[in-house]
């Protein structure tokens, strides 16, 4: 192939791209916007996430209630509002508060019958914002967390503990079980009782003995490929957006191309000694440039400003930002192949590129999607450019985790490449 018209036709695309304005601001600094917004969204480093907006409503008003209520206003993961069932219910639909927690009339005495007698379990009802589900999974454990400890502490050195014990010692003579069974279980609550008058304080008030308690702490580790690599919410953002916007940027260029031929610019270069694939070729090859200078530039500022690393292998990183700017490069000449007129090929062109970087994790990502549609978007090149970049900047690993990125999105190119060359057209017919 000869290089000379190539390179003519490549320095000509770029000057024109460069001295558009308003496509280079689209390019270049838009990208870099939106990603810093989504970097500061979806989570950084020595933040502690925001509390959850919880209600609580005490229909009850046992001492088991107030020590449940106590703990979760207590609890730093949640910000609390006590109020009436009716205010809750209109602040949860508000979106005031996430959930709202109503204890029942008669909770306390149910539960602790529950515990130790195996009665009928009351239930906590949740008003509950259908928007939050993850907030609400969470704050059905920070209940269990606190309804257990505030039931067990009164049940073994409150009031109603020991009111229990007496009636439950009362009723095993009536209540028909072996005689052996029976004894055993006047020494348990024996036992118990003994357990109460060790621990109880004058007046059985709450507090007055230890409650179950999680049994155990936590302590979070962040795992990388290397120590000290700390998670960068920024590297994905600018990651996904990057490819977004180098997508769009292929795109104007497909559109750019489209325009040509509508206006007899390809059939005039026919006259030239210039064969398709050395026309199509440059086409490619300034897509190429322009794609990978809008990537490089938004991680550029994102390592300036955010601190953005290249944890993993830096041939890595570059392998997989030069693949997929081949493959957007490839993907704007396929919009010019199949386009028609410029509307009609712009408006299906944004779709499918909103539709790559949605469902290719570009805007989130894709561990949040539902199992059957994480293993569908194998089959999108932007689920593959996300992947890899992901791995060599905050996952911090090597070369090799980029190799199979590096093939994919070259296959991509290459199956792009191959239909926008069978159905190029050099004039409108």
């Amino acid at each position: 192939m000869d290089l000379v018209p190539v390179t003519a036709m490549v320095r000509k695309d770029l000057r024109l791209f460069l001295s558009d304005r308003r496509s280079v601001i689209v390019s270049f600094i838009v990208p870099i916007a939106i990603a810093s917004f989504f970097g500061s969204i979806i989570g950084s480093n020595n933040r502690e996430p925001a509390p959850i907006a919880i209600g609580i409503v005490d229909e009850d008003g046992s001492t088991i209630a107030k020590a449940l209520s106590a703990g979760v206003q207590g609890d730093k993961r949640v910000a609390v509002t006590v109020s009436g069932r009716d205010e809750a219910k209109s602040q949860v639909r508000q979106g005031k508060v996430n959930v709202a927690v109503v204890i029942p009339a008669g909770f306390g005495e149910r539960s602790g019958r529950a515990l130790f007698a195996g009665g009928a379990k009351p239930e906590l009802e949740l008003l509950v914002d259908p928007s939050r589900g993850p907030e609400v999974a969470l704050v059905r454990g920070i209940l269990t967390e606190h309804a257990m400890e505030a039931v067990t502490r009164e049940m073994f050195g409150g009031r109603t503990g020991r009111q229990l014990i007496d009636e439950t010692l009362r009723q095993v003579d009536v209540s028909g079980m072996p005689a052996a069974q029976a004894q055993l279980l006047r020494d348990m609550l024996a036992s118990v009782r003994r357990f109460y008058e060790g621990t109880s304080q004058p007046g059985g008030g709450p507090g007055g003995g230890p409650g179950f308690s999680m049994p155990y702490t936590v302590r979070e580790e962040a795992v990388t490929a290397r120590d000290l690599v700390a998670y960068n919410a920024y590297a994905h953002a600018f990651a996904g957006m990057g490819i977004q916007f180098l997508l769009f940027a292929s795109t104007n260029l497909g559109i750019a191309v489209l325009l040509e031929r509508q206006r007899g610019l390809w059939k005039r270069l026919r006259s030239a000694p210039i064969s398709r694939r050395v026309l199509l070729g440059s086409k490619i090859a300034s897509g190429a440039i322009i794609s990978l200078l809008t990537l490089l530039v938004s991680f550029g500022f994102a390592m300036a400003v955010f601190r953005v690393r290249i944890s993993g292998s830096v041939a890595g990183f570059l392998l997989v930002a030069v693949a997929c700017s081949i493959m957007s490069a490839t993907f704007g000449l396929l919009v010019a192949a199949l386009g028609k007129t410029e509307g009609s090929a712009r408006g299906v062109a944004i779709l499918a590129v909103l539709l790559m970087v949605m469902l290719g994790g570009a805007w989130v990502p894709t561990f949040i999607f539902p199992a059957w549609l994480q293993r569908m978007t194998v089959v999108i090149p932007v689920r593959w450019a996300v992947d890899g970049l992901d791995a060599v900047t905050w996952r911090g690993l090597g070369l090799s985790s980029a190799m199979m990125p590096t093939i994919t999105l070259l296959a991509f190119a290459a199956v792009f490449g191959a239909v926008a060359l069978s159905r190029f057209k050099w004039e409108e017919v």
